[in-house]
């Protein structure tokens, strides 16, 4: 019942998505900033973004325009046929360097790895920084507020590290009851007191979190985009966007979404809910995880795992490891909680967290470990479970 309920939930999802696909993409142009619908969808080994020897992800696609006729064709096929990004690369990550996304257009590339400093104190993610710097990482995921400003301590104490540094910040959720003007002005407001406490003319991702009123997403997602032509951010993303909430952004976006930041585990399936293939396979939005072991806490069911364990046994690996190592080598980005306290970062835990896990570029699961991952239907999940209550299971909802 669980299998057949899970097959039902994915087939909404999918359906949601080729509506927005057929709706909004044939006005839209590629014009380079993100890879073309254009090339066959049909195939397991297709790729949207093809992964060189040297760990580095170099653009395999090609522009194109669209009519609203092929947008609708583009559509339902990318919906319901296999990913076209690359899945199990046999040379992808697989170097000891962090590689990238190729995302948009103006040559921004996006770490594949980054540092979730969520619900942490400023001195908390200060430390977590410095330890990040220590291993290599350059992607550091924050919040506005006390993350924020323990970005800003640290930027203030290393000035000359601000242009290795990948800073991606949100836009906090307006108040329930909100005008989409209202909206828009905080978001304006925010920006720039973002900026000023940070001390930096920009961020290299901004990203907007969803609201149950499409008028606020739009009213915000314009604000955003007016942000990234001013030159306030690099690049421009969405975070815990289900199918309504993309369908509204989609609706009266001049730029499309980079990525989309939601929750993806083991056993959720590597096209989560088809959220991941109608996004990356017609709109270009990629798609950036968190919660490779659960949240809002570490998922005993997916720590404790035999099929885990067996196989990290096999590489010297933890779970924990291992399910990290499952959605990168799916080709998706991910931010990490540098050890099991969220939270926090304390002392050798955190150190050694964030050491373990910087590390998966090291080694690589074979394709037969892949494929009794991607198998795997339980723990399920929801993948926008901190969205708003516009969006099916909220967390808190």
């Amino acid at each position: 019942m669980a299998t057949m309920a899970t097959k039902r939930g994915s087939r909404r999802w999918v359906g949601a998505l080729m509506i927005i696909s057929s709706s909004f993409l044939f006005h839209q142009e590629v014009n380079g900033f993100f890879p073309s619908p254009c090339q066959s969808v049909s195939s397991r080994t297709t790729t949207v973004a093809r992964a060189t020897n040297n760990g580095q992800v170099e653009d395999a696609s090609s522009p194109c325009h669209l009519s609203r006729r092929s947008a609708i064709a583009i559509g339902a096929t990318a919906a319901l046929a296999p990913l076209s990004i690359p899945l199990h690369p046999a040379n992808a990550i697989s170097s000891g360097s962090i590689p990238y996304l190729p995302l948009l257009k103006g040559g921004v590339d996006f770490p594949m790895l980054a540092l979730n400093t969520a619900g942490m104190s400023m001195a908390d993610t200060y430390r977590a920084i410095e330890f990040a710097r220590e291993e290599g990482m350059t992607h550091i995921d924050f919040h506005p507020g006390q993350e924020r400003d323990g970005v800003a301590e640290y930027l203030s104490k290393h000035k000359d590290e601000r242009d290795l540094l990948f800073l991606n910040t949100k836009i906090r959720k307006a108040p329930p009851g909100t005008s989409p003007k209202d909206a828009a002005n905080l978001a304006r407001d925010q920006i720039d007191e973002d900026l000023r406490i940070l001390n930096v003319k920009n961020v290299d991702m901004l990203m907007l979190r969803d609201s149950p009123d499409p008028k606020v997403i739009q009213s915000q997602w314009a604000v955003i985009e007016e942000a990234l032509a001013e030159g306030k951010t690099r690049s421009v993303g969405v975070v815990n966007f289900c199918p309504s909430a993309l369908k509204s952004v989609l609706q009266t976006a001049k730029v499309f979404p980079a990525v989309n930041y939601i929750m993806v585990h083991v056993g959720m399936g590597e096209d989560v809910h088809g959220l991941r293939g109608a996004g990356e396979n017609v709109a270009g939005i990629r798609t950036f995880t968190y919660g490779q072991t659960g949240e809002p806490n570490p998922n005993m069911e997916i720590v404790n795992n035999p099929i885990l364990q067996r196989i990290g046994k096999g590489h010297g690996k933890s779970t924990e490891e291992v399910a990290l190592r499952w959605v990168l080598q799916n080709g998706m980005a991910a931010s990490i909680r540098p050890s099991s306290s969220f939270g926090k970062c304390v002392g050798e835990e955190c150190r050694l967290g964030i050491a373990k896990q910087a590390s998966c570029f090291d080694w690589a699961l074979t394709e037969r470990e892949m494929e009794k991952l991607d198998a795997m239907e339980s723990p399920d999940d929801n993948p926008t479970l901190f969205s708003s209550a516009g969006c099916p299971g909220a967390f808190g909802t």
